[in-house]
């Protein structure tokens, strides 16, 4: 007998936890509700319970812990991705980063920040999305004028 799992939820559950709600509120307002949405309907019943853990974890955990600003977890995260040297992460969360009130000489700022602790090549991987997620004109509309998150502001 198997029940049908869905995203957020644990085996035998059938709603979506708090924390699953919390967090993706959060996801969706650092990363887009269009990029979320897209990763948790493509979601295999393999994939669903990593989506739930990642949820959970990193986005109703770490990113719900008012301990940091938004915009402070914003320039932590492009800095490991940025080592890590993970371009994908590095560029929706370059977006994310805009979204909460990350200016764009903050962003030059912590390139080079990048390019004396990571290496040059690692920032100029970077670079490279930084130029690409700035001259995007459907995610600069996507973050219109105002950030998502109200203790962000752009400068």
């Amino acid at each position: 007998m198997s029940a049908e799992k869905k995203v957020g939820t644990t085996p035998g559950e059938g709603e979506p936890s708090q924390l699953f709600e919390k967090g993706l509120s959060v996801r969706r307002e650092v990363l887009g509700a269009a990029y979320v949405d897209a990763a948790l309907a493509g979601s295999s019943s393999f994939e669903q319970e990593f989506q739930t853990f990642v949820t959970e974890a990193c986005w109703g955990t770490i990113w719900c812990d008012e301990r940091l600003q938004r915009r402070d977890r914003s320039l932590l995260v492009l800095a490991m991705t940025a080592a890590l040297g993970r371009m994908d992460e590095f560029r929706i969360h370059a977006a994310g980063a805009l979204r909460n009130g990350v200016t764009e000489p903050e962003l030059a700022a912590a390139l080079k920040q990048i390019g004396v602790y990571c290496g040059v090549p690692a920032a100029v991987s970077c670079l490279k999305v930084l130029r690409e997620v700035l001259a995007d004109p459907e995610l600069i509309r996507e973050l219109g004028d105002k950030p998502t998150h109200p203790g962000a502001s752009h400068a």
